[in-house]
């Protein structure tokens, strides 16, 4: 691919909006439609230049897709930022003209929360299109997706556990938590009710020591978080955290976590594999809060009891993606991979055409 196209890798849609009169400027990326509308959050952020901003939606899109492949949905993957700062920028006004813009898009991108966006942010855009979820329950929506993506992350864990140990139990597993968000935190709870032993890491002191007096978690600092010799390592910040260094300095058996993009570069699956540690890769296990945003849009709407026996199948569809690493060598982000392009290719074909849903 040649010229501006180059950095689209497959995409098959880049919208650009803006609005002079409240400052708004916002790129959608829309990498699939083949398994249905593109689903995927709103990121409100002050990137440094347009082409930074590109390239993360172009990213994160794609990995939007793999996410909902692999999640068993009828969805495709896209994702939008918002450029700017949300702490200055952010107003009803501009809210609901990029609202416009997603409308523009008739269903092919459905939004909802990400990083610099809340529920609170997604009503106000649901004033303006049809196709906003993740809406405080007040609003019609389904409220907080970070606590189903905790969710499924602990589901995800404790398959990677039955593969590695023979059991699903984290009773006595010693698990570092790097992150402890509204993801993080959630898991760390989930963790200790499941007998597990904490060491934690955040930037923010005040999250840290609630999980040292409430769980009884140790502390360490967020540069070593990952080098501690535990049973699990579990990432819930940012992404990028798997690199060289921290491969060389890896105690553990298990990295499993929230993060998005946990690897640095793709060869770093491979090399978790020859290093003997089982990698969940992060789209598949992270997929609960997608789970729960997309069933806003079944008939009916949302029903929380489906959204936890689908974010259960986490585990049945992790441990598709390990035997498949296993039968065809390969890494398991490299399978995840595969078991992704396989269901939208296969699923793709029979859905000729879709249509947004009511």
């Amino acid at each position: 691919m040649e010229g501006p196209f180059r950095m689209l890798d497959g995409h098959e849609q880049v919208v650009y909006g803006s609005d002079p009169q409240t400052g708004m400027r916002c790129i959608i990326a829309i990498y699939s439609t083949a398994l249905g509308p593109a689903l995927g959050g709103t990121r409100f952020y002050p990137y440094t230049s347009e082409n930074d901003a590109l390239v993360d939606v172009l990213r994160l899109s794609r990995a939007m897709a793999y996410k909902a492949a692999c999640a068993g949905l009828d969805l495709g993957g896209g994702k939008a930022v918002i450029l700017g700062d949300p702490a200055r920028d952010k107003s009803e006004a501009l809210l609901r003209a990029y609202g416009r813009v997603v409308e523009s898009l008739s269903g092919r991108y459905v939004t909802a929360c990400d990083v610099g966006t809340s529920p609170g942010d997604l009503a106000v855009v649901a004033r303006e299109t049809r196709w906003a979820t993740g809406a405080d329950a007040v609003e019609g929506g389904s409220g907080d997706s970070g606590i189903m993506t905790a969710y499924g992350t602990y589901v995800g864990m404790r398959a990677c556990a039955e593969r590695v140990w023979g059991s699903p139990s984290l009773g006595n597993r010693h698990v570092a938590v790097q992150g402890l968000g509204k993801v993080g935190r959630r898991l760390a709870e989930k963790l200790h009710a499941d007998g597990a032993k904490l060491t934690v890491a955040d930037v923010d002191d005040t999250a840290t020591a609630w999980c040292a007096e409430r769980l009884g978690a140790d502390v360490v600092s967020g540069d070593k978080i990952h080098a501690i010799d535990a049973d699990v390592f579990s990432p819930n910040a940012l992404g990028g955290v798997i690199d060289d260094g921290a491969l060389a300095e890896l105690q553990c058996r298990i990295v499993a976590g929230a993060a998005n993009n946990q690897l640095a570069e793709a060869r770093h699956g491979d090399a978790l594999t020859v290093a003997g540690i089982l990698y969940a890769p992060d789209y598949v296990v992270n997929a609960g809060g997608l789970i729960q945003v997309a069933d806003e849009l079944q008939p009916g709407g949302y029903r929380l009891e489906r959204v936890r026996a689908r974010t259960e199948r986490i585990a049945d569809r992790l441990h598709e993606v390990l035997t498949l690493a296993e039968t065809e060598r390969l890494s398991t982000a490299a399978a995840a991979d595969r078991f992704a392009e396989r269901r939208m290719a296969a699923v793709g074909r029979l859905r000729r055409f879709w249509l947004p849903p009511r």
